[in-house]
């Protein structure tokens, strides 16, 4: 499996550099004389430089479309799997399977099915923790529709947590998409949310860990 940087991830890592050189140089004018403190200091930084670029890593994954599967679009832990009504869109009922992402999981996401995308919208929202329930309708999120060819549509929300402050998802209305290809990134801790037809079969349990583009969340 190919690794590569995320696009969005070269503005936060450049600056990142330069806050921590500044800091670096402002220490050495303050205290010139190297003592064990200036090279824990160092060590910190390093650390912290190396977990900030690790964790846009955009991992790249084959995928043969299949439409009887929903795969997962997200790296992370199953936290949800209930039945719920779901006022946006649908107006009816729906199986949810939501995936709590980390921020040491990939933050990359991807599309769970193929078809046409017929519904997006942004929501502006709050900031609870991603892993809870109200996260899914009160937090920042994108919500995003895809009819399949069997003309089955499977909703599914990137919505951010405590710490994650942007959102991007490349999906437009109108356009198709396309099962394992990618639907966008969330900075810094979140979830990523699937509304399934009811007769839809979950291939997955509670805490459970997934693997965007290869864990079967769920088969028609």
């Amino acid at each position: 499996m190919k690794i590569k940087l995320h696009k969005e991830g070269y503005p936060v890592i450049i600056v990142v550099l330069l806050l921590l050189l500044v800091i670096i140089v402002l220490i050495n004018i303050l205290f010139p004389k190297q003592t064990p403190v200036h090279y824990l200091l160092y060590l910190a930084g390093l650390i912290f430089y190396f977990f900030v670029v690790r964790f846009f890593r955009n991992p790249i994954r084959d995928v043969t479309p299949q439409n009887n599967l929903i795969l997962s679009g997200a790296d992370g832990k199953v936290v949800v799997i209930e039945e719920v009504e779901v006022k946006e869109y649908f107006n009816d009922k729906r199986k949810q399977v939501s995936v709590y992402m980390s921020p040491l999981d990939v933050h990359v996401n991807w599309f769970p099915v193929s078809g046409k995308i017929k519904y997006y919208k942004y929501n502006h929202g709050s900031y609870f923790i991603a892993s809870k329930p109200k996260s899914s309708e009160q937090n920042e999120r994108t919500t995003v529709v895809v009819e399949t060819e069997d003309n089955k549509e499977i909703m599914f929300r990137q919505i951010a947590g405590t710490v994650a402050r942007r959102i991007v998802c490349y999906a437009k209305e109108g356009k198709e998409a396309t099962q394992g290809k990618e639907l966008g990134i969330i900075k810094f801790g979140s979830r990523f949310d699937l509304f399934l037809p009811p007769d839809a079969k979950v291939e997955v349990e509670i805490g459970q860990k997934t693997i965007g583009c290869e864990t079967v969340i769920a088969r028609f």
